[in-house]
């Protein structure tokens, strides 16, 4: 198989601080001319190019002359907020050199996980795309707390890819690819040319955490492919620094790691309930309830839940597990925490009996509920 990108139209591209920043020593200027350059070609094949960038908190750091990431949220929106003007600046400048024009699009968890300001951003990217403008997404740092943050932009990426229902996802790193092993330590390490998204060993042969710089490492990079893979997008792991490295991959050059999304693409609203949703509680469910959700694609009733765990509201998403402590499936519950304890185990002509009403059969309408 050749490149994915080739065959792509639209595509959503995630640099990495570490290449964005020059490994931390300040924005890499030259870096950023290229990568732009190589989109304005894109462009002018005819493909629809998203950017999602790092670098702000390491811009901020290198202009507030920290060495080390900060780890308070206050500290963390503080370089956030002062790198975010040297981030933006450098686009907008490169990118006008290609007569392109930008737009900043600052995101949290909380925007995806709203269903009203996840259509408004999907629109407005959707508008920005037909305009011929480049977003140029970063997690909004300087608003977001522990419960809201994505926790690193390859998340981003592959939200953002989920959103926009993008073909491929391309992660420019500082590395090659994905290797068996740590290449960095292990000389015998070899490069993985192509494997199906979502493979689990992938996430075995991944490393940890990635430099002091940047928040992820090789296995946020996986996890980003799987979550792509949701919504049919291929991924390709490749290194920023590898000479026009977007253009040959658009030629249908091999380059990096290509990770094949395999699966039957989720709908829209399925994925938006898989990924952009935060969960508020469990549902434990016996072995009748597992199998019809599995394999009869069922909806989620009373009779089959055995307990409940945490305290949601109606309308919020709650996860499915079995009683070995998998989560088989997430959707949105008919009925809060108090009233699923009520009712758990009981058959749905018993309902109204236990709470005086009845709002709905199901506990999750299998609209509602998608499996994982």
């Amino acid at each position: 198989m050749n490149s994915a990108l080739q065959s792509a139209q639209r595509i959503v591209i995630k640099v990495g601080s570490a290449i964005v920043t020059n490994d931390g020593r300040g924005l890499d200027h030259t870096a950023l001319a290229n990568w732009s350059q190589q989109i304005a070609q894109l462009m002018a094949m005819g493909k629809e190019v998203v950017l999602v960038s790092s670098g702000a908190v390491a811009e901020g750091m290198q202009r507030l002359g920290w060495e080390t990431r900060p780890s308070t949220i206050h500290e963390l929106q503080a370089a956030a907020a002062v790198g975010q003007m040297g981030l933006v600046h450098a686009y907008e400048t490169s990118f006008r050199a290609h007569q392109i024009g930008t737009a900043q699009v600052l995101l949290t968890h909380e925007d995806l996980a709203d269903r009203t300001r996840y259509l408004n951003a999907l629109s407005t990217l959707r508008t920005l795309l037909s305009l011929k403008i480049v977003p140029i997404i970063n997690e909004n740092d300087t608003v977001v707390t522990d419960e809201i943050r994505f926790g690193d932009n390859d998340t981003l990426g592959a939200l953002v890819t989920n959103l926009i229902e993008a073909d491929v996802l391309v992660i420019l790193t500082d590395q090659a690819g994905l290797y068996t092993a740590d290449p960095r330590t292990d000389k015998n390490a070899t490069l993985v040319s192509e494997a199906q998204a979502g493979d689990i060993s992938l996430e075995k042969m991944a490393g940890g955490a990635g430099t002091g710089i940047s928040r992820g490492g090789m296995l946020t990079k996986i996890l980003a492919a799987k979550r792509a893979a949701r919504s049919g997008a291929h991924t390709i792991i490749a290194s920023g620094r590898e000479a026009n490295v977007l253009l040959r991959l658009a030629q249908g050059e091999r380059i990096g790691t290509q990770l094949i999304a395999t699966s039957t693409p989720l709908s829209a609203r399925k994925t938006w309930l898989a990924d952009h949703l935060q969960v508020r509680g469990k549902l434990i469910i016996d072995a009748g309830a597992t199998l019809a959700i599995q394999m009869g694609g069922k909806s989620l009733l009373p009779i089959g839940v055995t307990a409940v765990e945490g305290e949601f509201l109606r309308g919020e998403v709650v996860a499915c597990v079995t009683t070995d402590g998998t989560i088989i499936a997430r959707g949105l519950v008919n009925y809060a925490a108090n009233e699923v304890r009520k009712i758990i185990g009981l058959a749905t002509h018993q309902i109204e009996a236990s709470l005086g009403y009845i709002d709905d059969a199901e506990l999750i309408h299998r609209d509602n509920l998608v499996t994982l």
